[in-house]
């Protein structure tokens, strides 16, 4: 097993922080690139969206890619995101007062406004395909969310009870699964029912689906053919054309997850030079630190 990637936060003359990286690349039962243990158990937080929104995507065939777009985001609140999950709403039967997502802070306080909004939209969505009631669709014990376990158990061609559960930030069920199962279901998702249009969803509106500046986001933007997610505490899985991949900082801190994908990509022959040296500016604008790796 090849050592986890450490990435650095130098500033000036000297090393301030340093965060270990494990990651993977797949593609069908053949491991492409490893660094550290693919067989961590990382907590997939937000990464599981693309894989929640597959019974959206199946349900309402009609709808737009926006609409499935910002049903696997986790989005910045701002006017085009809010009015994309207004559509999701609108196109469903859906309303706002229905979002059980809680409320964010540093955000208005509408539900809406929640970086998981979307999700919650195609949650209740989903709900009412299935004609299931909306009232407690968050629980573990609804079947909305007995369902997503299964999809994320079958993505990841995993049995659900090997399925890590705990109850995410907005308050639905979070699943953790080892970093190689992770990787393997995105490889996996546009063979999947709905697959499909979730990543095509993803890449034709990189920006719905996180923010300006957000890595998912950039690395869309950067390489068109690429579809990508990140979670909370420092997590990150992408696919393209049958090959996925996902990386875990150990610590939980995201900023070094830019780095260590540079690093995993370079090894499937795919160069990030733009993610390989982050600049951190200080309070004036001014560059004060970088990441990169050790």
């Amino acid at each position: 097993m090849a050592e986890p990637l450490r990435v650095a936060v130098r500033r000036g003359t000297f090393v301030e922080s340093v965060h270990e990286v494990h990651g993977v690349a797949v593609r069908e039962d053949e491991t492409l690139v490893a660094f550290g243990d693919p067989s961590l158990t990382a907590s997939l937080r937000s990464a599981a969206k693309p894989l929640q929104a597959l019974p959206l995507a199946r349900a309402y065939p009609e709808l737009g890619e926006e609409e499935i777009a910002i049903a696997a985001a986790s989005h910045y609140g701002t006017p085009r995101h809010v009015e994309a999950v207004r559509k999701l709403l609108a196109a469903t039967g859906g309303s706002e007062e229905e979002l059980d997502c809680g409320k964010q802070e540093g955000r208005p306080q509408e539900s809406i406004y929640d970086n998981c909004s979307g999700k919650h939209a195609g949650m209740v969505a989903t709900c009412r395909a299935h004609g299931w009631p909306v009232e407690g669709y968050r629980h573990a014990e609804h079947p909305l969310q007995q369902l997503l376990l299964q999809e994320v158990a079958s993505a990841a061609e995993l049995d659900p009870a090997e399925i890590g559960t705990g109850i995410d930030g907005c308050g639905v069920v979070a699943f953790a699964i080892p970093l190689e199962r992770a990787a393997h279901a995105f490889a996996r998702l546009e063979s999947l029912d709905g697959g499909t249009r979730v990543a095509s969803a993803m890449r034709a509106h990189p920006v719905l689906v996180g923010g300006e500046g957000a890595t998912d986001t950039v690395l869309m933007q950067a390489h068109p053919g690429t579809f990508a997610k990140g979670g909370a505490d420092g997590l990150m899985c992408a696919g393209r054309r049958g090959t996925g991949l996902a990386l875990k900082v150990v610590d939980g801190n995201g900023r070094a997850l830019r780095p260590a994908l540079a690093a995993l990509a370079a090894g499937l022959g795919v160069p990030l030079p733009e993610f390989e040296q982050v600049s951190l500016p200080n309070r004036h604008g001014e560059p004060a630190a970088t990441i990169s790796l050790m």
